[in-house]
């Protein structure tokens, strides 16, 4: 099965946005392999803008030439992918990620762009050209260098199959489709002809959908035809955010299993926004870094790093190889909360060998407060375990007891 797990990983989006380039890339993946490999994280995804030459910052340049092959699929700018040379797209780049242990991913928009439809190019396999297949009513809000495609022709299918083949050639591991995940009713077909093509590339790639919020009604769907969803729109260092998560959190938990899994986003620590301000870091507090954290393991998000992995402190990478923390999300279902109020929180995820559970308190205050939760509410007697960011023992306690900072959270592993 695909995504048995949730994903862990890097994404290139928090710290360059659609300026990274493949020194950047082989980097960071170098860094993935010699410090966070072991605890479980294993893909390296290249976002948005891989094809665009002139890409600098965040911000999106309207109209501008993107670097395609004949048959209207993007291939990455070779000025900022010298790899990707004479046709070889990201074959080499996959290759070396390949090479450290490591699994390779890119992001797309879904359809085509619009320069290929313009241009009347032909899509391989098919007797279609790109314009007959584009539909120029269905464009990105917020980026438009794509058409949708006019799902209802066999050339729409064509084109999906066509780019998933050229990906599986090059070794991609991770698919992050954007400008889809909220995009519901108009979409769903679309959704569709992209995991089919997915599904029968050859290869076993993971698919990811963006950005959120994905409808709750549609989850069912989603569960179907994708392996994670974005439950969130961009997800950045701002406390209200956090806070608001506990909300998307307490709904979607329930659809989190082996295959499909609801995406709180990436996780914005460490050095941030590196295109525009190489002094740039998260701005979230410690104790958010640890809510965030806690909560994301509990809920069985998808983990993607934000930071520029070369530049990890030793806050950081201690929060991003917590292994008894990261072991929730394989070790766990059926997570959920107890209770969330404006000022608390308290959740709990079983472990499936029936051996115990996970339960986190969260002080989502804005003073320090005690929270405190009886035994009898995780229908035990008596409580035995150890807190997993301070590693410290509680024995045969009839009470789970933390006094928390501002924004803090605590997670035991508990024994029966």
């Amino acid at each position: 099965m695909i995504a048995q797990n949730p994903p862990m990983g890097w994404n290139s989006w928090d710290c360059y946005g659609a300026a990274v380039t493949e020194d950047i890339v082989r980097r960071n993946a170098d860094e993935m392999a010699r410090r966070l490999a072991p605890f479980g994280w294993e893909y390296i995804v290249v976002d948005i803008q891989w094809y665009q030459p002139t890409a600098s910052s965040h911000a999106y340049v309207p109209f501008a030439p993107l670097e395609m092959d004949a048959y209207g699929r993007l291939m990455p700018a070779v000025n900022r992918f010298p790899s990707a040379a004479n046709g070889a797209g990201f074959k080499p780049l996959a290759d070396y990620v390949h090479g450290l242990g490591l699994k390779f991913g890119i992001h797309i928009m879904r359809g085509m762009p619009r320069m290929a439809a313009h241009r009347h190019l032909p899509i391989e396999g098919s007797d279609c050209t790109c314009d007959q297949v584009a539909n120029p009513n269905s464009i990105c809000a917020w980026n438009p260098d794509m058409y949708g495609l006019r799902c209802d022709t066999p050339g729409a299918r064509a084109y999906y199959d066509s780019i998933f083949r050229l990906y599986a050639s090059w070794g991609v591991d991770f698919v992050k489709c954007d400008d889809i995940a909220r995009e519901y009713p108009h979409c769903q077909r679309e959704i569709e002809l992209i995991s089919e093509a997915c599904r029968h590339c050859g290869r076993d790639i993971v698919l990811s959908l963006s950005p959120g919020p994905a409808p709750l009604e549609q989850a069912e769907h989603l569960k179907r035809y994708a392996n994670m969803w974005r439950i969130t729109d961009d997800f950045w260092d701002d406390w209200q955010l956090l806070k608001g998560m506990f909300e998307r959190a307490e709904k979607w938990c329930i659809h989190a299993g082996p295959g499909h899994w609801p995406d709180a986003d990436m996780l914005p620590v460490g050095a941030l926004r590196q295109c525009t301000d190489p002094d740039d870091r998260t701005k979230f507090t410690e104790a958010e870094q640890r809510t965030m954290m806690t909560l994301w393991c509990m809920m069985r998000s998808p983990l993607m790093i934000g930071s520029e992995l070369t530049k990890l402190d030793a806050f950081t990478l201690a929060l991003l190889t917590n292994g008894p923390l990261l072991a929730i999300e394989r070790e766990t279902h059926c997570a959920h909360p107890l209770f969330t109020t404006p000022e608390a929180s308290a959740w709990v995820a079983p472990r499936k060998d029936g051996q115990g559970l996970y339960t986190a308190l969260f002080n989502l205050s804005d003073e320090t407060r005690e929270i405190r939760l009886p035994a009898s509410a995780l229908e035990m007697t008596t409580l035995r375990g150890t807190e997993l960011w301070t590693n410290s023992p509680v024995a045969d306690v009839d009470t789970l007891t933390a006094r928390l900072a501002p924004h803090d959270a605590a997670v035991w592993q508990l024994t029966r």
